[in-house]
């Protein structure tokens, strides 16, 4: 099969295509938004990465989100509809639907989120189900998780420099749990997604088997890294007090980081495991080793 994949020099999209070219035919799309450009499809199938990632930094302009990531979306997904191609994939985000997550994250939760990342995947997503598709064509929706994977450190990066230097981890009294996406199961379920004609078109989350503790990635981490881990298990006012005055005062914890540090984001993965009859290849653990491992290099 001629696959047509979009964002292809992200992180996702490099792996993606290495991973594809293994059983299929891999074509790269470079594809900005432009208004009133028409897009031709000439494979069997699209696999739609591009888009505005999520600016931790908060300094993009709020348009560029609606621009990438949704008028971009509806520009690729028309020419798709017009074209012969039978597989539509659509690379959203959990984010789609929240920023914080109560109990475990399910494809039937209401949508209700908070930034222009998340709301501009939210409208491609509504946009794509608002179309009547053809009966030989099939589109899937992903909301993956935090994904990771060797070369790409992302917010893995901060515990890894405070496990890597022998630093001790302050934040041992909070329970939390967090789920996470290897890149590798990533590839296997759109790769599942194109070949099965069995799954139904619809929205799936994306997520390893099971959610972990910010302390269980502390001693992974020190576990690749042959050290040990020190883990503090501070009172939380106390650090909660610090984390507010470093809301005013130059201080390596403030409110807002903390709350990244802390907070738990469980996904579920039920639906797609399900539907693909077979669970994903890699174990969380598993996973998360191997890309800590990555990091040493």
């Amino acid at each position: 099969m001629k696959i047509l994949i979009t964002g292809e020099t992200g992180f996702v999209g490099a792996n993606l295509k290495e991973y594809i070219k293994l059983f299929h035919e891999p074509l790269r799309l470079e594809i900005r938004y432009k208004e009133g450009q028409e897009i031709k499809i000439n494979t069997d199938a699209v696999i739609h990465l591009a888009g505005k990632a999520h600016d931790l930094r908060n300094v993009s302009i709020p348009q560029d989100y609606y621009d990438s990531n949704f008028k971009l979306t509806k520009q690729l997904f028309d020419a798709f509809l017009n074209s012969n191609a039978e597989v539509f994939i659509f690379m959203s985000t959990v984010k789609a639907v929240a920023d914080k997550v109560e109990g475990v994250l399910t494809e039937e939760s209401l949508p209700n989120p908070k930034t222009h990342y998340g709301i501009s995947k939210l409208q491609a997503e509504e946009y794509i189900l608002s179309k009547e598709l053809p009966r030989q064509k099939r589109v899937y929706i992903l909301r993956p998780c935090m994904i990771h994977g060797p070369g790409n450190k992302g917010n893995l990066n901060l515990l890894y420099q405070l496990v890597s230097k022998g630093l001790p981890w302050p934040l041992g009294k909070f329970q939390n749990q967090r789920s996470f996406l290897s890149i590798e199961n990533l590839c296997f379920v759109i790769k599942e997604l194109i070949e099965n004609e069995q799954i139904f078109s619809g929205i799936y989350q994306v997520a390893d088997d099971k959610s972990i503790s910010t302390n269980e990635l502390i001693n992974l981490l020190g576990k690749s890294l042959d050290k040990k881990t020190i883990i503090w298990n501070i009172n939380p006012l106390l650090i909660r007090k610090l984390g507010k005055i470093g809301d005013f005062l130059p201080f390596p914890l403030n409110s807002e980081r903390l709350q990244k540090l802390t907070e738990s984001y469980v996904v579920s993965n039920q639906k797609i495991i399900n539907a693909l009859g077979k669970q994903l290849p890699i174990k969380t653990d598993t996973g998360l080793m191997k890309t800590f491992k990555s990091f040493k290099n």
